[in-house]
């Protein structure tokens, strides 16, 4: 994570945020265009992510679900008037992409496996998000009219073109079912270790009740991408529970996230 001091103009934030931002150090932690978020370094310390009005709504919601789980970081407040504000607390350790972590692939391959493995087995009732499955395809159903296609994930699965992709998607995507809770965007990133225990999860925008092969997608995704080599797939399959992985699935998700962007 990369913190860049920053100052703030305090009447740009509600009253509400304006003990907390008072008096603190901030810093920029940004990594995304779409949402900007502050690390604010006072007591524990805290994040502070602004987005535009409703699009923080559902990673509010689903933090604070994954919070009584002992999954994710407690919320502090969730506002939405001109933008959207959220602020949670700050989880102890490092995210996965650390270099620490990177540094000993094999077991951070394992451990990668072990924590899915826990949150797939984890009771989902009163999840505020239970159509996962139905949210995803429209989503890539919008990003396909406007054009959206992530190239690098359609070289990977071999998608000549979109129109592939997409009649994948549209005659297979009704496969995906809603029986497991996800996080929906499970790559290392996003996922916090306290010297090799388990910490939290972070970025829950697209979390929810759906599909496994959607974690496992994004899993053996970002093994690939953060430890620029593939030879790591097999071995999380392997520990994650090969029984539990269709391939097929796999394909058919892959065909739905090149539009998922």
């Amino acid at each position: 994570m990369t913190l860049t001091p920053i100052t703030l103009n305090m009447e740009a934030y509600p009253a509400e945020l304006h003990p907390l931002l008072s008096g603190a150090k901030l810093y920029d932690s940004s990594c995304s265009p779409a949402a900007k978020v502050t690390f604010i370094d006072k007591d524990s310390g805290y994040f502070l992510k602004s987005a535009p009005k409703g699009t923080l709504e559902r990673e509010a919601a689903m933090t604070r679900y994954f919070h009584t789980k002992g999954l994710s970081a407690r919320v502090f407040y969730y506002i939405s008037d001109i933008c959207d504000w959220l602020v949670t607390e700050k989880i102890n350790g490092d995210d996965c992409i650390a270099e620490k972590y990177l540094a000993q692939p094999e077991r951070l391959c394992d451990t990668l496996a072990e924590r899915l493995m826990l949150l797939h087995d984890t009771d989902f009732t009163d999840c505020p998000v239970s159509n996962h499955s139905a949210l995803l395809r429209a989503n890539a159903e919008h990003n396909k009219q406007n054009r959206m296609f992530d190239q690098s994930i359609a070289d990977y699965w071999g998608f000549k073109s979109p129109e592939e992709a997409w009649a994948i998607a549209e005659t297979h995507g009704h496969l995906l079912e809603s029986n497991t809770l996800l996080h929906g965007d499970y790559c290392l990133p996003n996922i916090i270790l306290d010297d090799w225990r388990f910490a939290g999860f972070i970025d829950l925008d697209t979390a929810g009740v759906g599909d496994r092969h959607v974690d496992l997608f994004w899993a053996t995704w970002t093994l690939r991408f953060n430890l620029k080599t593939n030879k790591y797939r097999d071995r999380f399959i392997d520990a994650y529970g090969r029984t539990r992985v269709s391939e097929d699935m796999l394909r058919i998700v892959a065909a739905i996230e090149v539009f998922g962007l």
